[in-house]
């Protein structure tokens, strides 16, 4: 299965997902280097198509929808995402108690933060509590493993189960999230009727505060692969060099062809 952004179908805006039906529903980004990626893993670029919600992650996937379909779109990052989920659940409408007094108590719900590390998980739970005060914050950390196993995933889709979250942060990064994501959305030993599963990946990072997103301006001049190079380049240079290229040669392609 190939994936071609002149067909894919980006949405103008989160809200889109208030419109959703109830169920499953699966929210994906994508950005270069995850086109990149798809490009060589198939399975990958099943587990993006299959999206309920394909978010455009990027200056270069912005400015190459541009070039191919003549669309102007607007970039939302998995940090936007993020933000709006606790939000909306933060927000939700309260719950009136009868009695002689009417009383106005906060709607709680639930999110679960599945990826990384103890340490990261625990400054998520940290910040969440004190930022979002309405959504009560659940976390595991699964075996660091490029693939995991068939009990790993009984017990991942047993957390989910008994938690049954409103939405299911996935950080693992990509593309093992996604594929992951895909594979236990349509796996039976997973019971739970209505949940947002958001692959957000760094995001667990960037919140925690053990890695430093890029300030504001670079992230408006489309410069956030720039500062990220720069604070990490022996893990960053092939991705952005030598993917940026490859992103470009591949969009070149996917016009004239």
């Amino acid at each position: 299965m190939t994936l071609s952004l002149r067909n894919i179908k980006f949405p103008a805006g989160l809200d889109v997902l208030l419109t959703m039906q109830e169920g499953l529903v699966l929210i994906n980004t994508i950005n270069a280097h995850s086109y990149n990626i798809s490009q060589k893993d198939f399975d990958f670029a099943e587990a993006l198509l299959h999206s309920d919600v394909l978010l455009p992650d990027g200056a270069g996937i912005v400015k190459a929808v541009r070039w191919l379909r003549g669309e102007k779109i607007e970039r939302i990052a998995g940090w936007d995402l993020f933000v709006w989920e606790m939000k909306r659940l933060n927000n939700l409408p309260t719950n009136p108690l009868k009695g002689e007094q009417e009383v106005e108590t906060p709607c709680i719900s639930s999110v679960l933060f599945m990826g990384s590390t103890e340490a990261v998980l625990s400054k998520i739970e940290a910040r969440a509590a004190i930022e979002y005060p309405n959504v009560e914050v659940h976390t595991y950390s699964p075996p660091y493993k490029p693939e995991f196993s068939d009990e790993d995933n009984r017990l991942m889709c047993q957390v989910i189960s008994t938690i049954k979250p409103d939405v299911l942060f996935v950080g693992m990064t990509a593309p093992k999230q996604e594929k992951w994501a895909y594979r236990i959305i349509n796996n039976e030993q997973l019971i739970i009727n209505n949940c947002h599963i958001c692959c957000i990946g760094a995001v667990f990072d960037f919140y925690a505060g053990t890695v430093k997103r890029a300030p504001i301006w670079w992230q408006r001049n489309s410069l956030e692969w720039l500062y990220r190079l720069m604070k990490e380049p022996r893990r960053m240079w092939r991705r952005y060099l030598v993917g940026n290229v490859r992103f470009l040669l591949a969009i070149t392609k996917e016009c004239i062809g």
